[in-house]
């Protein structure tokens, strides 16, 4: 299938940006997402190139593709979209956990039953 080289970039860039695309089974949607502004159907048949390719694994649930980029993949991206290797997918980046606020204490350290006025 042809796919204008605009589109093909426009997905490439999001799916690297997310790390995840969630497809729809429906080739007749108009578009595929407010995100992305570009036929389903053109969505769909890239994301199943690159499963066949091995750069992304594919999952299949209730009439939706579920895609997350593997290592390949994200090389692979890299040297198409010309980026740096110190730029990575969202699902890898890493979150700075912060302690809970106001000093609470950790629940696994809870003893015994339920706390408060719990008289059964």
């Amino acid at each position: 299938m042809f796919i204008v080289k605009k589109n093909r970039i426009t997905v490439y860039s999001y799916l690297f940006k997310e790390g995840v695309c969630v497809v729809k089974k429906d080739p007749y949607k108009a578009q595929h997402s407010d995100d992305l502004q570009i036929p389903n159907l053109e969505v769909m048949m890239l994301m199943k190139s690159f499963a066949s390719k091995g750069y992304v694994k594919e999952v299949f649930n209730w009439q939706w593709y579920y895609y997350y980029l593997t290592a390949e993949g994200i090389e692979y991206l890299r040297e198409f979209l010309a980026l740096p290797a110190d730029i990575v997918p969202a699902t890898l980046k890493v979150t700075a956990t912060a302690a809970a606020p106001g000093g609470r204490p950790d629940v696994r350290e809870k003893k015994g039953g339920p706390g408060g006025e719990f008289k059964p």
